[in-house]
């Protein structure tokens, strides 16, 4: 729209079709002094009428150039706005991009850790069960001997028990022995009226 405002203007301010100057006034025979007037005078005619024509070219010429430049300016201030979108959208899109990446690498690195703590506890789960097994298997083997150790003592105590009662038995009659023939021995001295030989012989 800009662009068409000087067209309009220009053929009208043109000098083609400004108006014809007005004619010189006639003149009676001219005297000298006359002459030199119109001389001084008639030269200042031409330049005042073609004054006004060669200002409205430069006056369409400044603001062609004035739409021209501020064409311009908008054209490069929305060169300069598409470009800044387009990089800000790129921009954008890289971030977003860059984002996805470390939220998958975050997702494997947490799946990869995952993966090997499961594995470490079920090793552990594992050795820990055979661990206790054979704890259990020594336990067993150790109770087993153990009432076997517990049984041999038993038996050990039973026979010295019973050597110790045979002994006393033995002495006991032994004794028994002794105090019948101690007996029979002062009985046959309280008949006969002797005494023994031996007093406290036994001692």
């Amino acid at each position: 729209m800009a662009s068409d405002e000087p067209k309009q203007i220009e053929p009208e301010e043109s000098p083609s079709e400004a108006p014809p100057p007005p004619p010189p006034p006639a003149v009676a025979e001219p005297t000298k002094d006359d002459v030199a007037e119109e001389k001084s005078i008639i030269p200042l005619l031409p330049p005042e009428d073609e004054k006004p024509a060669d200002d409205s070219k430069a006056l369409a010429i400044v603001e062609k150039s004035d739409e021209k430049a501020e064409e311009k300016e908008k054209e490069s201030e929305g060169s300069i706005n598409r470009d800044a979108v387009l990089a800000r959208v790129a921009t954008e899109k890289r971030l977003s991009l860059i984002k996805a990446w470390e939220e998958s690498e975050k997702s494997k690195a947490e799946n990869r850790a995952h993966k090997k703590l499961s594995a470490i506890g079920s090793w552990e789960n594992s050795k820990k069960a055979a661990v206790e097994a054979e704890l259990k298997q020594i336990e067993e083997k150790f109770e087993k001997k153990k009432g076997e150790h517990i049984e041999k003592m038993k038996n050990k105590i039973a026979s010295i028990h019973k050597k110790a009662e045979e002994k006393k038995a033995v002495i006991e009659a032994k004794r028994g022995e002794e105090k019948l023939k101690a007996e029979e021995i002062a009985a046959k001295h309280r008949a006969t009226g002797t005494a023994p030989k031996k007093i406290f012989g036994c001692f």
